[in-house]
């Protein structure tokens, strides 16, 4: 019986993985590394790798004498991010700076790319996750190219050390058992809409819940996301549009032109910009709610992820594609 390609060695069926030098990619760190992974599609397949959203906010941020690589948001917590780049071999030098740079820009996140790990400071990134608290978080991320025989280079972001969640974990439950009725609620409410809000798809990836009022999802642009609220005290339950006051007045003016497309696509009236006096805008929809009634969460969970899907789907494009004047 003869083979599909008979007399040939499997060697010419498949191809040889080859990994290739970043410099052949780009000459440069700073000039040429630095800004195409700033670029939304770029910074996207980090953010997979990683697995939460980010947001650029801007490059070669001044931090005294020196400059970090990359100021981020990540969209899922809100927390800031810095992001060092590194050719070749990890070292002392960018380890101090990566350090004072977060410490600097206040970062909840920290990201260290480079080509090679050493094993020492891949074991110092996994000390700091392990010794520090849960609202911060360390990663080391390979960048490696790879291509098929001639093919062109493929891009590939290993992370290879991350923030360990056993450990995360038990830090957040010692923190949970000291928490005041009110907040013991609030988290439990969120823990169960990230829950339900990712079983529908609503979105890929959403932020750790936290014992507080509000839980954010992003929108697509820095200084606007979704603030989606569980007021214990006014017993009601909400999604708002919330605008940040570096934008407030152009988005908010943007947005109020299409405020009859929008209230039909969603299906309700909304309140638009209810607080005038307060910098910050927000357009919102409310619900009353019993809230120490826990049997009927599974309810207004519900209408929160039916409505959060509906202002993702209205707001979200309009948002994205919006050019605002700086």
């Amino acid at each position: 019986m003869k083979t599909e390609i008979e007399g040939d060695p499997m060697s010419q069926i498949f191809g040889e993985i080859v990994k290739v030098d970043i410099k052949k990619a780009w000459n440069h760190e700073q000039y040429d590394f630095t800004p195409w992974l700033a670029d939304d599609e770029n910074i996207t397949k980090l953010a997979e790798a990683l697995g939460f959203e980010l947001e650029v906010e801007d490059i070669e941020v001044a931090v005294g004498p020196y400059s970090a690589d990359i100021l981020a948001q990540s969209s899922s917590s809100n927390k800031c991010v810095v992001i060092e780049n590194q050719f070749g071999k990890t070292n002392h030098d960018h380890l101090g700076k990566l350090l004072t740079y977060g410490a600097f820009l206040d970062a909840g996140v920290v990201i260290w790319i480079a080509e090679t790990f050493t094993e020492e400071h891949q074991k110092a990134l996994d000390w700091l996750n392990d010794h520090t608290t849960k609202d911060l978080e360390f990663y080391g991320v390979a960048i490696e190219l790879w291509k098929i025989d001639q093919s062109r280079p493929a891009v590939r972001f290993n992370v290879i050390s991350r923030p360990n969640e056993i450990v995360k974990k038990a830090s957040a439950a010692k923190e949970a058992a000291d928490l005041t009725e009110v907040k013991q609620l609030q988290l439990s409410f969120w823990k169960q809409f990230k829950e339900r809000l990712l079983e529908r798809k609503v979105v890929a990836s959403a932020q750790t819940p936290r014992p507080q009022y509000w839980f954010d999802v992003a929108l697509g642009k820095t200084g606007v996301n979704l603030s989606l609220i569980v007021d214990t005290h006014g017993s009601r339950i909400g999604i708002r549009v919330y605008i940040s006051n570096k934008v407030a007045d152009q988005l908010l003016e943007a947005l109020d032109k299409d405020k009859q497309a929008i209230e039909q696509e969603i299906g309700q009236s909304l309140q638009w910009n209810p607080s005038p006096e307060n910098r910050d805008k927000i357009i919102g929809l409310f619900r009353n709610v019993d809230l120490e009634d826990t049997q009927q969460w599974a309810q207004y969970i519900d209408w929160m992820v039916e409505y959060t899907d509906l202002f993702l789907k209205a707001f979200g494009p309009r948002v994205r594609y919006l050019n605002l004047k700086s």
